[in-house]
């Protein structure tokens, strides 16, 4: 406790005392682009470009071609004019401190009646999808989670087994622990012992609170932290003015409030406030599903985020988040039906007992800015603190008695859809009782320098940006669980000399550990006129841990590359580098309980190849479009088995495999129908693993007496192999009346692959879930908006910015989605993979309203 203490309390000097010797002048951001004519594509010089509001302006040279200084860290109007002309705005939302933005514009004749065209260039972001929340609001979710609309927006994701009832998410091939979460440059931790879509509650990201969201599937920069294949960094408001909103629906509520207050003598002194509450319960929505019996699911949520700018230079920040995630429930019985066309077997359970599950986590994080007010060579400095804890207690004490029983399926019998045969009968019984309190404490000191160069065609600058953390974490697990399964009145396993239990695992386990990272980084950008535009970003991290003494070093490099002076807007990038993911709890953890803490990082080396094109489609008036083709092949080693059941994943506890990940993703998104952006996306993938010191087979065929003809494979499918994803969402409106809106969220995956339990090792993952498919479609009223209304003055609405209606049908096709398996063991020892479906056809109503 003393060292943590110590070391806070140095790191706070440290950036406090750098903050107060270093000299402040203007915090901007820089445009760049080119002005043509839309008629004639020819460069349009003197054309005069300004902030609107400001007393400055620049001019466009005999290229076309301008550079602009413009405001960091607010939304701002960017005017083009010239005589001739019509003068055209751009909108530009907030830009951070010392970047780049190219952003061309092709003004339009005054005589002409086309519309003005304005294409922004995506080079400066880094490879990475960019979304506006806003867009999202109104899109289907069940889970009302954002990570739950990753699959439709990002690259290469599906919600791998737990369909819609979880917001976890596997990306090219990886596992939902390979994922990397910001907000705010905090990084989010997750709850551990969660086994089924069911118990999720509330994830971290408010969607209400948001303004921005960036993804990257892989070959992310070495900024970014230690994991194998995904980032997701969101970013929180920077409210202005006083706002909030209200939104209630079948499965939940939310709320938010947000704005500014003037506390000072400077109007920069200024107290932002963000505050969000959400409340959801599935209740209604797992009433669906097979199982019957009293589902009392609540999940809450309370969060908050609070900055004060004691200056233009100097800005605190503190983000808190209290969630607790509550699951009750008591089951009554069981009806499943499977098979083929040649046998259908059902399954029936009648149970007693309950399950009591309580998920409470708590994250604190405070955070110093510091950016200088210099026109040469930009500076910031920001320190980082924060703290989170998980307390999981999952109680289970469930018996079920079970018939399983093969179907009379002709339709002209009269026993017609009752079973004929009983296969087996018997008592499965779980108890659970695990507690786990998971304490993770870190701070770390950031900072970052520009220094600029070029002459008048051509521009170039050095973005450095490096990088200390240090992180203390407390792992307490007690686990007491154990399964009984009897089967015609013989417990199994057998035994004459008493009852026996299928499995009984009872450990308790503590873990203290401090974990130290650094990463060093420079993005160098180059840009000349007419030529091309080029952001190389190259870096490398270390992070060390002292529980296993390993110290693992993971260089990362990335190439965008924009050519200038064609018609075509294209970005190609190449991206490459070797990503380090050091053990967590749940990777040591082996399935008898025990700890490995000699577990060694799990690595994977990423090649990334791909192209972005933004098109304009028609003419009279042109829709932009932006396609995204990435390949990418990745190899891995000192790989940690594992297998998933539902959403729980269960680690092997060992570097006992390695494999390669290869694949394609395109995505297509843009404005289908004006004003309301749709995406398309198909991802192709294979994922392949090799257990070492395991020869593994594949069946083939059988012989006339029966026997199994297998072959020899070296690499046999990973859990999260799915052949191919694809997703769309697409909005639409009345010609006549745009206020009505229909949202249509599409899903199919290619089903992913499983083995039987118990014997997944040789023969290892040779079965496969049926294909994922799933539509929800949404249609939202817009009942007012003080912008667009005529009867503003006259509408009970108009206390409210803007009011929505949506009616909403989950899973319109009703199709019976696979999340896992339910294992039936007869007394001959036979298994049975009884198929868990996840929920039915529901309609939801929901009221947004905005204030």
């Amino acid at each position: 406790m003393r060292f943590r203490t110590t070391l806070l309390a140095f790191l706070v000097l440290l950036g406090t005392c750098a903050a107060r010797h270093l000299n402040a002048q203007v915090e901007t951001a820089t445009i760049s682009g080119k002005v043509t004519d839309l008629v004639t594509e020819l460069p349009v010089d003197f054309a005069t470009i300004y902030v609107r509001g400001a007393t400055s302006a620049v001019e466009s040279s005999e290229t076309g071609r301008y550079v602009a200084t413009v405001p960091a860290g607010i939304d701002f109007v960017l005017v083009f004019s010239r005589i001739g002309y019509r003068e055209t705005e751009v909108k530009v939302s907030e830009l951070p401190p010392a970047t780049r933005k190219q952003i061309d514009v092709a003004l339009v004749p005054v005589e002409s009646s086309l519309e003005v065209v304005v294409r922004e260039s995506k080079v400066e972001e880094g490879g990475m999808i960019r979304e506006d929340p806003a867009q999202l609001r109104l899109l289907p979710s069940v889970t009302g989670n954002l990570e739950s609309l990753l699959p439709s927006i990002a690259l290469g994701v599906s919600s791998g087994a737990g369909g819609e009832l979880t917001s976890q998410y596997n990306v090219r091939g990886g596992n939902y622990d390979e994922n990397l979460v910001y907000v705010n440059d905090f990084e989010i931790y997750r709850p551990q012992l969660i086994r089924q879509g069911q118990q999720e509650g509330l994830t971290f990201a408010n969607p209400k609170l948001m303004r921005s969201l960036s993804f990257s599937s892989g070959g992310f920069e070495a900024r970014y932290g230690d994991k194998l294949s995904s980032v997701l960094d969101i970013k929180y408001k920077r409210p202005d003015s006083l706002r909030g909103s209200v939104e209630a629906s079948l499965l939940g509520g939310a709320a938010h409030v947000e704005g500014s207050k003037r506390l000072g003598r400077s109007n920069y002194q200024r107290l932002r406030y963000l505050l969000g509450a959400r409340y959801k319960t599935t209740r209604y929505l797992l009433g669906s599903l097979e199982t019957t019996g009293e589902y009392l699911p609540n999940f809450f949520d309370l969060q908050g985020y609070l900055t004060y700018d004691f200056s233009r230079t100097l800005q605190l920040g503190l983000l808190g988040n209290y969630n607790r995630s509550i699951y009750n429930f008591n089951p009554v019985s069981r009806s499943t039906a499977f098979g083929g066309f040649f046998e259908t077997l059902q399954l029936f359970s009648a149970f007693e007992g309950a399950e009591r599950d309580d998920f409470l986590t708590q994250m604190g994080g405070l955070s110093l800015t510091y950016i200088p007010e210099r026109l040469d060579n930009p500076l910031f400095l920001k320190f980082l603190t924060s703290a989170f804890r998980s307390d999981e207690n999952e109680g289970i004490s469930i018996g079920g008695r079970y018939t399983l029983g093969e179907l009379d399926t002709d339709l002209g019998s009269e026993s017609f859809g009752e079973i004929t045969r009983t296969i087996g009968t018997g008592i499965q019984q779980e108890y659970v009782r695990n507690f786990l309190d998971i304490q993770v404490y870190n701070a770390e000191l950031r900072g970052g320098l520009e220094l600029n160069g070029g002459d008048e065609n051509t521009t170039r600058a050095h973005f450095l940006q490096w990088s200390f953390k240090a992180q203390h974490e407390r792992v307490n697990d007690y686990i007491h669980e154990w399964e009984r399964l009897d089967s015609a009145g013989y417990s199994l396993p057998f035994d004459e000399d008493g009852v026996r239990l299928f499995s009984v695992l009872q450990t308790e386990n503590e873990i203290l550990s401090n974990r130290f990272s650094a990463f060093f980084q420079d993005t160098y950008t180059w840009r000349a006129e007419d030529r091309a535009d080029i952001r190389l970003s190259a870096g490398v991290r270390a992070v060390a841990w002292d529980l296993n003494g390993d110290l693992d070093v993971s260089p990362r490099a990335q190439l965008l590359y924009k050519p200038l002076g064609g018609t075509a807007d294209i970005t190609y990038k190449l991206a490459g580098g070797l990503y380090v993911q050091q053990p967590f709890y749940r990777e040591m953890r082996a399935p008898d309980g025990s700890v490995n803490t000699d577990l060694r990082s799990q690595k994977s080396l990423h090649f990334v190849g791909g192209i972005t094109s933004d098109f304009y489609y028609g003419k009279r008036n042109p829709k932009k479009f932006r396609l995204i083709t990435e390949a990418y092949y990745k190899s891995l080693w000192d790989l940690v088995s594992y297998e998933i059941e539902n959403v729980r994943i269960q680690y092997s506890g060992l570097n006992d495999a390695s494999g390669y990940v290869a694949g394609l993703d395109f995505r297509l998104n843009g404005e289908f129908v004006p004003g309301a952006d749709s995406w398309l996306n198909l991802s192709l993938l294979r994922a392949r693993e090799k257990l070492l010191g395991v020869e593994h087979k594949e069946v083939i065929g059988r012989g006339q007496d029966g026997e199994v003809i297998d072959e020899a494979k070296e690499y046999v499918p990973r859990p999260t192999d799915q052949l191919f994803q694809l997703s769309l969402f697409f909005q639409d409106y009345l010609r006549n009346n745009p206020n009505f809106r229909t949202h249509v969220n599409l899903t199919v995956g290619g089903g992913l692959p499983f083995g039987i339990q118990g014997e997944n090792r040789i023969y290892r993952n040779t079965l496969r879930f049926d294909t994922y498919h799933r539509i929800d479609i949404g249609f939202s009223l817009r009942l007012f908006d003080r912008e667009t209304s005529r009867n503003v003055a006259t509408s009970p609405l108009r206390f409210t910015r803007s009011t929505f209606l949506s009616l909403e049908v989950y899973n319109l096709m009703n199709v019976g989605n696979q999340a896992g398996n339910t294992w039936i063991k007869t007394i001959f020892q036979q298994q049975y993979a009884v198929p868990n479906r996840l929920t039915g056809r529901r309609v939801n109503l929901r009221l947004v309203v905005e204030i």
